[in-house]
């Protein structure tokens, strides 16, 4: 059951560039094996994190193939395929080979802010059609829309929706997707500021951006909470919370791959329409690694 495969720690792995805008595929290579070595338990690739809207059709399919070939089965794998035009992510399902991958994890349609009937419509077409389980991926603060507790549960009855990623800021929505779930529904987190609250409520875990950063004490906060020890995670969360806002003050990825940077894991490059965070965020995320992480 894929509520007990994706419990704990998801890491939303960023894409790193080199210098001339090109993908690093060493660099992947080199934090995909930084993961697992630090304990996370799922990896998930071409994310909002991993830049997927600026990867060509050839790039996320090499992005992708680069990510199963690297982790060979060590950790599950979760692939980002959505979009905002339902029958092209239909189309996209066929262009990976999706054999070494657990589940699809596809982004409600941005910009065009369909209605909560529309965004019901588009993951029932999507469920249909998809080889692999769906998990709804709820993000207002991005695409626009917010999709409803009362949607979400209306679509768990879908035998390949197995799940969610619920990042709205509301914890009573959340609390009620918990409160009337089927019990093989995951709902895990996607707000890693708000994880620890999320969990002691009933949520199964979280897709984390900080994690690419800090996967020992991210993965070992969230195995307390998982357990019950809200102390012990609260500890480690509290060494985090700074870091958090430099994370998200500007930009994500821009904030990750800074912090990236910093430990040396990656170049500090982005594409279009995105930049490296400003010299004076990058400065205050230098003394706050040299503080609590050098």
């Amino acid at each position: 059951m894929l509520r007990q495969t994706l419990q704990g720690t998801g890491v939303a792995l960023v894409t790193p560039f080199k210098k001339d805008k090109t993908i690093d595929f060493a660099a992947l290579e080199s934090l995909i094996d930084i993961q697992i070595a630090a304990g996370v338990n799922y990896l998930v690739t071409l994310g909002t994190t991993g830049e997927s809207v600026v990867l060509s059709d050839d790039e996320k399919l090499a992005v992708f193939n680069c990510t199963v070939n690297k982790v060979n089965g060590r950790v599950p794998i979760v692939v980002g395929i959505g979009g905002n035009n339902t029958a092209k992510v239909m189309a996209d399902f066929k262009k990976f080979d999706l054999t070494k991958v657990v589940a699809i994890l596809s982004v409600t349609p941005y910009y065009n802010k369909p209605s909560q009937e529309g965004l019901y419509q588009h993951y029932m077409a999507l469920a249909d059609a998809a080889p692999k389980p769906i998990l709804l991926y709820n993000v207002p603060g991005r695409t626009g829309r917010n999709m409803t507790a009362a949607t979400t549960i209306r679509l768990s009855a879908h035998p390949n929706i197995a799940g969610i990623k619920e990042a709205s800021p509301e914890l009573a929505q959340t609390i009620d997707i918990l409160k009337d779930r089927p019990s093989d529904f995951l709902v895990v987190s996607g707000d890693d500021e708000m994880v620890i609250a999320q969990i002691a409520c009933g949520m199964d875990g979280v897709i984390s951006v900080a994690a690419n950063a800090f996967p020992k004490p991210f993965s070992d906060m969230i195995n307390y909470c998982m357990a019950g020890d809200f102390s012990m995670a609260k500890r480690l969360n509290d060494l985090m919370i700074e870091g958090y806002t430099y994370m998200y003050e500007e930009n994500n990825p821009s904030g990750i791959k800074a912090f990236l940077f910093e430990q040396g894991v990656i170049e500090n490059e982005l594409r279009l329409p995105l930049v490296p965070v400003s010299a004076g965020l990058q400065q205050r995320i230098h003394n706050y690694m040299q503080r609590y992480f050098a």
